[in-house]
C-alpha cells in the first residue's frame, strides 16, 4: 500500500507526525503550489518558501526520499497522485483557518468518493490541541492567563521520529529557484534548527531582561520558521524545558503558548479572521494617512523605524509591531484590518491565527482585558530605544542626530531642519510629549 504525505505548512522532517504516520508504507511526500495563494505571495515569502521546499526535499533524500512538487489545486493535484501511484491514504496536519478547513473537508469528500481515507493529524502545527485545553463553561480560552495556567501543566506528545523512506515513481515539477536577499532570513528546516541551537544555547536565559530591547534585537527570530513549520513548537517547548529553568526560557515558553492560545480563539471563532470579537465604533476613513504609515512616513520616528524595518526585512521586532498597530488603531484611528493586511503582505512569519488575533488585541476588539490602552509611541521609544539606535538603523533622515531625545522627537528642531532632512512632520498632533489618541482611548504605557 503507498501513501500521500501531504506537506502544507509542515515543512520538516524532525518531529513531524504527518510524515511519520505516512512512511510506515511506501510514501510520496507532495507539496502543491497552491494556485489561490501563490499568486499573492510576496517576494521576500516565496524566496523563503523556495529554499524551505529545498531544504526539505534535501532532508528527505537523506531518509531515502525526494520531494514531489506539483502546481495547481490542491484538492484536484493530491486526487491525481493518488491515481497515479494507487495510494490507499493521504494524511495532512490539521489547521484552523476557515481556507484549510474549507480544503480539508474538500479534500476528504473527493478522497472518499475513489476509496482513499484521509487521515488528520493534530498537534503539528501548535504545541497543544486547538480546542482540546477549554473552560468548563465554554468551547474555547478567551483570557490568557488561565489558559497559560492549564497549558502549561498540559503533557507534550512524544516526538515523532521517521523511518527510511521509500518513495514511488511518480512525476514532480522542478522546484522553484530558491536565490538569495539582502537582510533575509535564510528559509529551511537546516537553518531554523541552527538558529534554534545557537537561540536556545546562548540567548534563552537573558530572554526575560533583554526581548523587549529594539536595538538589542535579542529575540529568537525564529517565528518565520515556525510559520513555515521548518521547526516543531513542541520540540522547542521539550528542550527549552529540559536545558533551561529560569525566567529567561519560561518566558519564551509563555510565547509559543500564545500562539496556541490564538489558534485556539480562531479554531472556535474563524470569523476572528476579519471580524471584531469585540464590538467598536466606526473607524476613519483616511487613504492617505494609512499611505504614510505603511511607508514609515508618519513623523513619528519609533513608528516609522518599525514600519521600514517590516518592508526592508520581512520581519519586524515585536515590540515595534505593538507600537506600530497602536499608533495605526488608537492614535490615528484606522482599521486595524488594514494594518493586518500590510503586514500580511510583507511578514515572512504572517499566519492568520497571530497576525490577526495580535491585530485584534492592539486595537481593543479582541482578546485584551484592557481594550482602552494606547501604547504611546514617545514613551515607548524612551523606554525600548533609550539611545535611539534601533531608529536610527531604519531611518536615515535622522542617523546623524546625536541627542537621543531628538532623534525620537525631531520636530524639537523645527519644521525647516525637517524640510531639510527630508522627514516629515507629525502626522498626529505632539503636544508636551504627549500623542494624540482617539475616542477617549487611555495612555497607559
Amino acid at each position: 500500500m503507498t501513501a500521500v504525505a501531504l506537506f502544507t505548512r509542515d515543512l520538516r522532517v524532525h518531529d513531524n507526525p504527518v510524515l511519520a504516520a505516512a512512511a510506515q508504507d511506501p510514501v510520496v511526500p507532495l507539496f502543491v503550489l497552491d494556485d489561490a495563494i501563490a499568486s499573492r505571495i510576496p517576494e521576500t515569502r516565496m524566496r523563503f518558501l523556495s529554499q524551505a521546499l529545498a531544504d526539505l526535499d534535501e532532508g528527505l533524500r537523506r531518509k531515502g526520499g525526494r520531494l514531489v512538487l506539483r502546481a495547481g489545486d490542491v484538492v484536484e493535484e493530491v486526487c491525481r497522485v493518488v491515481t497515479e501511484t494507487e495510494a490507499t491514504r493521504v494524511h495532512v496536519a490539521a489547521d484552523v483557518t476557515a481556507y484549510a478547513r474549507d480544503r480539508e473537508q474538500r479534500l476528504a469528500s473527493e478522497l472518499e468518493a475513489i476509496g482513499v481515507a484521509l487521515h488528520r493529524h493534530e498537534q503539528v502545527h501548535t504545541v497543544q490541541v486547538p480546542g482540546e485545553i477549554r473552560p468548563a463553561d465554554r468551547d474555547h480560552f478567551s483570557v490568557f492567563t488561565p489558559y497559560w495556567r492549564r497549558w502549561a501543566e498540559a503533557p507534550l506528545r512524544a516526538p515523532a521520529s521517521v523511518p527510511r523512506l521509500t518513495v514511488p515513481d511518480v512525476g514532480s515539477l522542478p522546484l522553484p529557484e530558491a536565490g538569495t536577499g539582502e537582510n533575509s532570513l535564510p528559509g529551511g528546516e537546516t537553518a531554523g534548527r541552527e538558529r534554534a541551537r545557537r537561540w536556545l544555547s546562548r540567548t534563552v536565559d537573558d530572554y526575560e531582561e533583554v526581548h523587549d530591547d529594539l536595538a538589542a534585537d535579542a529575540t529568537s527570530r525564529l517565528s518565520p520558521y515556525l510559520h513555515f513549520g521548518c521547526l516543531s513548537a513542541t520540540e522547542l517547548v521539550a528542550r527549552a524545558t529540559r536545558d533551561h529553568a529560569g525566567d529567561g526560557a519560561r518566558a519564551f515558553i509563555r510565547q509559543l503558548c500564545w500562539r496556541d492560545f490564538h489558534h485556539q480563539v480562531l479554531a472556535a471563532r474563524p470569523d476572528a479572521a476579519h471580524t471584531d470579537l469585540r464590538p467598536r465604533g466606526e473607524w476613519i476613513d483616511d487613504p492617505d494617512a494609512l499611505a504614510a504609515w505603511r511607508e514609515g512616513r508618519t513623523g513619528i520616528p519609533i513608528v516609522d523605524a518599525g514600519m521600514r524595518q517590516l518592508v526592508a526585512e520581512g520581519w519586524m521586532h515585536n515590540r515595534a509591531r505593538l507600537i506600530t498597530a497602536s499608533f495605526l488603531t488608537k492614535s490615528m484611528g484606522l482599521d486595524w484590518r488594514a494594518g493586518a493586511a500590510h503586514f500580511a503582505r510583507h511578514l515572512l512569519d504572517a499566519d492568520v491565527a497571530n497576525n490577526t488575533l495580535n491585530w485584534q488585541w492592539v486595537a481593543g476588539t479582541g482578546m485584551d482585558t484592557r481594550p482602552n490602552r494606547v501604547l504611546n509611541p514617545l514613551r515607548q521609544a524612551a523606554r525600548y530605544d533609550p539611545e535611539g539606535e534601533y531608529v536610527r538603523r531604519y531611518v536615515p533622515e535622522l542617523a546623524d542626530l546625536a541627542d537621543a531625545a531628538e532623534v525620537h522627537q525631531p520636530w524639537r528642531l523645527g519644521a525647516e531642519a525637517l524640510t531639510e532632512r527630508g522627514y516629515p512632520e507629525p502626522i498626529v498632533s505632539v503636544d508636551g510629549g504627549k500623542v494624540a489618541s482617539v475616542r477617549g482611548a487611555t495612555p497607559l504605557f
